[in-house]
């Protein structure tokens, strides 16, 4: 377990250092996993840029917003299909787990989109993706082993569905629900193929639209923003590693917090059923 823990670490601790390492051992392809010298001038000069400050804030936002969304609406969508009282629950998970296999495609999806007026906004990137299907079919599975008998007496002492769900089954959702919620997490934040083709407006790029400029067009531009001894100091290696870094880290901090959680929600949720 140490050597895969190492060969996964070692990919991000060489990153991080080829971004703060003088450009004079990068050039001597002396860096194996320490950084030698320092140099943060890459940094600067990201945090720098205005627009990518602007789409770092702009992904954030649309994490946030996206997670809140996809939690809600795939909670309301479990909830009443986790119960096999439920008429037409069959066919209606049937046609559910149809969409895991065919879709309409690129262009009806681009023009729905299109047609619903969502175009270069937030919302292009947050109701085609708001609820996906496994991580659906893992909350139903989770809801199933709640014991109904909690929900009779529930039920007895006069609370409403409305009042079960809030007070009896999200608070024991806790695990799946923390499951879904870096795994919806994970997915806005690295959100690039509906960018790239439903945002056209530079001020609504996200992190990996900016990244993917900086790694093959603009990094000239972003350089342009240090001085001109600064400058000197930075190499195209530098700006790479940085902007990785930049864009990777932020999702990374929010794994340990759920960690627990995770992986009882993704046990349990897998079994049922």
């Amino acid at each position: 377990m140490g050597l895969v823990c190492i060969t996964f670490l070692y990919p991000f601790i060489y990153t991080f250092s080829l971004s703060i390492s003088d450009a004079r051992y990068i050039f001597e392809g002396s860096i194996y996993l320490w950084p030698k010298g320092v140099n943060i001038e890459a940094y600067r000069a990201i945090f720098s840029d205005k627009s990518l400050v602007n789409s770092f804030f702009f992904t954030l936002l649309l994490t946030v917003t996206g997670v809140v969304g996809s939690i809600l609406m795939t909670t309301l969508a479990a909830y009443p299909l986790s119960k096999t009282r439920l008429k037409g629950s069959g066919l209606i998970m049937r046609l559910i787990v149809f969409t895991m296999y065919f879709s309409g495609g690129l262009i009806p999806n681009y023009i729905l989109v299109k047609s619903m007026g969502l175009l270069n906004t937030m919302g292009a990137l947050i109701f085609p993706e708001i609820i996906h299907t496994f991580l659906l079919i893992i909350m139903i599975n989770f809801l199933r082993g709640i014991p109904v008998e909690l929900e009779e007496a529930a039920r007895v002492e006069g609370a409403s569905v409305i009042g079960i769900l809030m007070r009896i089954i999200i608070p024991l959702s806790k695990p799946v629900i923390a499951t879904l919620t870096v795994y919806y997490a994970v997915s806005y934040w690295n959100m690039f193929f509906q960018a790239l083709i439903y945002i056209t407006s530079p001020a609504l790029y996200t992190l990996q639209i900016k990244l993917y400029q900086v790694l093959n067009v603009f990094m000239d531009d972003i350089k342009n923003t240090l001085d001109a001894e600064a400058a000197k100091a930075v190499i195209n290696e530098n700006m790479k590693a940085a902007m990785v870094i930049v864009v990777t880290f932020p999702i990374l901090f929010v794994y340990p917090f759920l960690q627990r959680y995770f992986i009882k929600g993704m046990t349990l949720g897998a079994l049922k059923g």
